[in-house]
């Protein structure tokens, strides 16, 4: 069975608390249980201060078959801020902007920007898979969403990773792959009715606002919209249309990371459960900054018991 980990974000000390209370422990430099395996939601780096010995964990319980992961959108970014865009020489695929290098110095800093080091884990980043679909539940780091899962299929080989000649394509906004996996790891985004924007966390004027796609009960642009409280009365309180949310057929339970939640752990619907309760968040966060698992034992509906956290 399964113990699925939430975003680590850098934050080694957390991750090894949390292996210790789920029964694991260190043998020869990999965390090892006797009857357990570990399931990674991705985003190990950015933000938190121990990144290369989280890397190492995880990596080493992967290596070791002691676990699996998917890709987050973080290590997604590493790989593109780091490879070159063969079309224009010189250009990295994502833009070396001052708000991309903020988000990401944390890392370039502690494993040496440029370093082998830094070459030899954006090799790994890349090994990724972008999905899990094992018997009994799926891994994804942010939306299941089954048109964009068919529009990325032939951007992946058969372990589901991205191909090495389909970098450039997925990382090119407007190419036919970058918007499904835009959706699948960073999340749902919806186009705002013609008039309505808000202000993001930094003041820059948005029209998209992403969504909480796996609420089938919400049905106005404000009730699904994943803003900031300051911004939520800018949201029009306007019905969706009908085909804009994936749903999810609930044949399998799905587990995500990626949308920074408080409070105390729960599923957010019988079958789906996010696992990112904001270890790194800057500040206090609601209810505490967590690092979570989920104890997976074969239920095909999700309980609130089997949820497992530590504080940072």
């Amino acid at each position: 069975m399964y113990d699925l980990i939430g975003d680590i974000h850098g934050y080694a000390t957390p991750l090894k608390r949390l292996l210790t209370r789920l029964g694991y422990a260190e043998h020869d430099g990999v965390w090892r249980h006797p009857s357990r395996r570990v399931i990674f939601l991705g985003d190990f780096i950015d933000r938190g201060p121990e990144q290369l010995e989280t890397l190492r964990i995880a990596r080493g319980m992967i290596d070791a078959g002691q676990g699996l992961a998917v890709m987050g959108n973080h290590e997604y970014n590493a790989v593109a801020w780091a490879s070159e865009d063969p079309a224009t020489p010189g250009v990295p695929l994502r833009r070396h902007s001052a708000r991309n290098r903020g988000q990401h110095q944390a890392f370039l800093d502690q494993v040496g920007e440029g370093s082998a080091r830094h070459h030899a884990w954006i090799d790994w980043f890349r090994s990724l898979p972008l999905y899990l679909d094992l018997p009994g539940l799926r891994v994804i780091h942010a939306c299941w969403d089954p048109a964009s899962l068919t529009a990325i299929a032939p951007y992946l080989d058969a372990e589901r990773r991205i191909r090495p000649a389909a970098w450039p394509a997925l990382s090119r906004e407007g190419e036919p792959g970058f918007e499904a996996l835009e959706t699948l790891i960073k999340g749902l985004e919806v186009v705002l009715p013609a008039g309505s924007e808000f202000s993001d966390k930094d003041g820059n004027p948005r029209r998209r606002v992403r969504a909480r796609w796996w609420d089938l009960e919400s049905v106005t642009y404000r009730q699904l919209a994943l803003v900031p409280p300051e911004a939520i009365a800018a949201i029009p309180h306007e019905p969706l249309p009908a085909d804009i949310l994936p749903g999810y057929d609930a044949e399998k339970p799905l587990f995500v990371g990626h949308y920074w939640l408080s409070g105390e752990p729960a599923p957010l619907t019988d079958h789906i459960a996010c696992l990112d309760y904001s270890i790194a968040a800057r500040g206090d966060a609601v209810g505490g900054r967590k690092l979570c698992a989920y104890r997976w034992d074969g239920e095909r509906e999700l309980e609130r018991v089997r949820f497992v956290w530590v504080c940072e």
